[in-house]
């Protein structure tokens, strides 16, 4: 933001430069915001693809699965590289958000192993949705609510009333997202308050892929493994976002 400037002797000729490097600087912390929001919302899914990918194994009724925090980590990582095509920089990370979103995937996964190693039980409920909550939760503590992530989609989507969308996640969602001429993928963000407070917010848009389907897709009401009906979404469809919130 610009600098006030003091009233008297310069003020109508001031220098160029006090006029272009409060500009640059907010332009500059604007751009460092959108990196952290596309790197913390990436490194999210990258997470949540794990747990996607193992649905299998984590409703095998067997102990002793090894999907571990350290796992999970470590191929989010690797889903990491393969999304954005370079290894996550932990030595960049002014906002510390990197270092509280491993954290709490951490925190999830160890409070996780008894379900996912219970030997009597098969499906465990513990589904990507579910996951990516957990470590939404965890990551808004371990930030001191500075950052916030989670999963939020269109309205007639919404499962969980803790997913619903706020009002401006609402707006981008149904005015620029939904839009036929939105470019798919590609995520929006702005200076936007939050109840009065100064915020920075990143949103990314997200659609059903197969493997989406088999809770969300079709036939439309029908129950779905979780005992939940059936979105009756369809393959490449607007399902949902990853809402970030940065608080100035």
């Amino acid at each position: 933001m610009m600098q006030k400037i003091r009233k008297g002797i310069g003020a109508v000729l001031l220098p160029f430069f006090l006029l272009t490097l409060p500009l640059t600087s907010s332009l500059s912390f604007a751009g460092s915001q959108a990196d952290s929001g596309k790197e913390l919302t990436t490194l999210y899914r990258a997470a949540r693809k794990v747990i996607s990918k193992n649905q299998g194994l984590i409703n095998e009724k067997r102990s002793g699965k090894k999907l571990t925090a350290d796992y999970v980590i470590k191929n989010a990582l690797v889903n990491f590289k393969d999304a954005t095509g370079h290894k996550l920089d932990m030595g960049d990370d002014p906002l510390g958000g990197k270092k509280a979103m491993l954290a709490a995937v951490r925190s999830v996964m160890d409070e996780a192993q008894d379900l996912i190693n219970d030997g009597d039980v098969g499906f465990k409920g513990f589904l990507p949705a579910i996951f990516a909550r957990q470590v939404g939760t965890a990551f808004g503590k371990n930030t001191g609510g500075k950052i916030t992530i989670k999963l939020t989609a269109p309205k007639k989507y919404v499962r969980n009333r803790a997913n619903r969308p706020d009002k401006w996640e609402k707006s981008i969602i149904s005015g620029k997202f939904a839009k036929s001429d939105y470019e798919k993928g590609k995520p929006f963000f702005e200076d936007a308050s939050v109840k009065g407070k100064a915020a920075f917010r990143y949103i990314l848009p997200e659609y059903y892929s197969q493997s989406c389907l088999g809770c969300h897709g079709m036939p439309k009401g029908s129950i779905d493994i979780t005992g939940g009906k059936k979105e009756g979404g369809v393959l490449g469809e607007l399902g949902g976002a990853i809402s970030l919130t940065i608080y100035k």
